[in-house]
């Protein structure tokens, strides 16, 4: 029995060190200044220290890849939830979204905090700092409110400037 205990123990030994040698790509890509969130639209200072300390890690180009992102299988875990995050929402990119995603985005940034969806339990078990308080909750809340109004209103000045003199 010991010896086919230690055979399994050296055989999961094996393989895990196997898996090292697997490494996904932990990434930061080039930031554009002129696309992020920050360049492109007012992001009141108390919503920036929030955005950085509990969204930035998976939802932008400005990751900070943990001890453990080295390690596989976390490694796997790690890159493929940052790499989904970026897809999902990219506060390095928001300067590419079309008023209508930047709309819609800010919409879900409200509902995924209040609902306790964001960030995502896994993380804050990990990085308890990120976890968001109630008064976080409204003030992301409160500047995506008001964010989405000034959307609204640019979008009706750049139509109305689009008419013709006549018809306005």
């Amino acid at each position: 029995m010991k010896v086919f205990l230690g055979g399994i123990v050296a055989g999961l030994a094996i393989a895990f060190v196997a898996i090292q040698f697997y490494r996904p790509a932990r990434t930061n890509p080039r930031i554009d200044p002129k696309n992020t969130i920050e360049a492109t639209m007012h992001v009141p200072p108390a919503v920036n220290a929030i955005l950085e300390r509990s969204c930035n890690d998976c939802h932008s180009n400005k990751t900070t890849w943990p001890w453990y992102s080295k390690v596989a299988p976390a490694s796997w875990y790690l890159a493929d939830h940052v790499r989904e995050g970026r897809q999902e929402l990219s506060f390095s990119q928001w300067g590419t979204y079309t008023a209508k995603r930047k709309d819609h985005k800010l919409e879900e940034i409200c509902g995924e905090v209040k609902n306790g969806k964001m960030p995502l339990p896994s993380y804050v078990r990990l990085h308890s700092h990120a976890r968001l308080s109630d008064a976080d909750v409204q003030t992301l809340c409160g500047w995506a409110a008001s964010a989405r109004a000034g959307l609204a209103e640019s979008s009706r000045t750049t139509a109305s400037a689009a008419l013709p003199a006549s018809v306005r």
